[in-house]
């Protein structure tokens, strides 16, 4: 007979758990059996005496083994990518169908906006018809016929993770590193991948400020998804302003499309789509150097068939078959558009990231609670980044407002968080990190 208050007071007092103990207490939480003070005191345990890189991974393993773990026989490498949040951070909506391009297969299992950075499920909500949680037999097969489905996660993968976040959001333990990491890679592994790739966001838009933390996370969790068998790196990359022009869901949608189409308007976002493809295609084997991955991703950037992965998903999941042609024919748009003006001409040295954030979900293109519905209309484009020069003729943004109302509360709050100079900043490097699967 096991206890699992036995489990939870070894945790206590510091000492290592074995891997049987662990996946009886997931059990536990996945079954019901255990109660919510159980699990919240087994949560703060690790919160403060932590795990090793064994426990991190049985951990892992249980969560992902409480559902349903796909798997595959394709002709191809199974591959996904993760990202930590952040704002104007629109990159798998290019990514999955640039890698499907090149060869790969991506399941990718993406989630809702959270706190001030938001999420590819809202994103692709403001596609009318897309269908986000496909059974898992239509799962299978628009990820074999196209190559890349991008889908919110169900109800059958790691439902221990489910229950287990929903304690840890109001338990104050949600910044335990050791449950971040078997929290995002149950969920990850449980789709069946070879290879993963991780962004890990740095700065003041990303979860992880410090970069002390950020590389802490990163590696941990390189290290667990290689430890549990899928092939990982990870790369840190700048969050100090907004990644895109586009901060909203239908807008970073089309910005998406644009792409695609062959018009760069965010070349950091570019950049960091094409970092992390890289190094997909190589991990996955597909690729001998990251040059020669560079050049088959714009190869099937060029050519338009990136775009034409992109649209046969969408069709594939039930949306407009020329969204890519006439995007606002399908989506909402907001009532009241115009621009948002500095109060003085300068040059922009610094963006509050989440400030930024925190506005896009003023205007409703965000949750103040997890019941609130989302205006997929709503938002900023053509945002000012660092560098650049604005004045009564450039404006900070354009705002996609509901009404007169929040749009003046959006303004007031674009305004505050852009800082204004007479000279360019020094820019901050894009990439700071890479983060290898043997350490390095």
């Amino acid at each position: 007979m096991w206890l699992p208050q036995e489990i939870i007071r070894r945790k206590r007092d510091g000492k290592e758990l074995d891997p049987a103990d662990i996946q009886r207490f997931v059990q536990g939480i996945q079954d019901g059996s255990l109660s919510e003070g159980q699990i919240a005191a087994f949560a703060m345990a690790v919160l403060l005496k932590g795990m090793n890189l064994a426990e991190r991974i049985a951990l892992t393993q249980a969560m992902r083994d409480s559902g349903l773990v796909l798997a595959w026989n394709l002709p191809g490498p199974v591959v996904d990518k993760h990202s930590t949040g952040g704002v104007g951070d629109y990159v798998s909506l290019p990514l999955a169908p640039l890698l499907a391009a090149c060869g790969c297969y991506v399941p990718m299992i993406s989630g809702r906006g959270l706190g001030h950075t938001g999420g590819t499920l809202d994103k692709l909500e403001s596609i009318p018809g897309y269908c986000t949680q496909p059974e898992p037999e239509r799962l299978r097969r628009v990820v074999a016929e196209v190559g890349c489905a991008i889908i919110g996660q169900t109800a059958d993968l790691a439902p221990a993770d489910k229950r287990l976040y929903g304690i840890r959001d109001v338990t104050g333990t949600v910044e335990s590193i050791d449950l971040i990491t078997a929290s995002i890679l149950s969920k990850k592994l449980a789709a069946g991948l070879d290879v993963l790739i991780m962004d890990v966001k740095v700065g003041n838009g990303a979860f992880m400020a410090d970069p002390d933390d950020a590389q802490a996370l990163a590696e941990s969790i390189v290290a667990v998804a290689n430890g549990a068998g899928v092939k990982t790196r990870a790369l840190i990359t700048d969050m100090n302003q907004p990644l895109a022009r586009s901060a909203g869901n239908a807008l970073e949608v089309e910005e998406a499309l644009a792409l695609l189409s062959g018009e760069v308007r965010s070349p950091r976002l570019w950049q960091v789509t094409l970092a992390l493809a890289e190094e997909t295609l190589v991990l996955a084997g597909l690729a001998a150097t990251q040059e020669q991955a560079r050049e088959q991703l714009l190869e099937a950037w060029r050519s338009g068939a990136a775009l034409q992965r992109f649209n046969d998903m969408v069709v594939a999941l039930g949306g407009p078959a020329d969204l890519h042609q006439q995007p606002w024919q399908h989506m909402a748009v907001a009532p009241l558009v115009q621009p948002v003006y500095a109060e003085t001409a300068g040059v922009v040295q610094a963006v509050d990231t989440r400030g930024v954030g925190l506005a896009v979900i003023g205007l409703g293109g965000g949750r103040l609670r997890p019941e609130d519905a989302i205006d997929h209309a709503v938002g900023f484009s053509q945002l000012a980044l660092p560098g650049e020069t604005v004045d009564d003729e450039r404006p900070l943004a354009m705002i996609h407002a509901r009404d007169a109302a929040s749009f003046a509360v959006a303004a007031q709050a674009l305004r505050a968080a852009y800082s204004l100079g007479d000279a360019a900043p020094a820019q901050s490097a894009l990439i700071s990190a890479r983060i290898l699967e043997n350490g390095q």
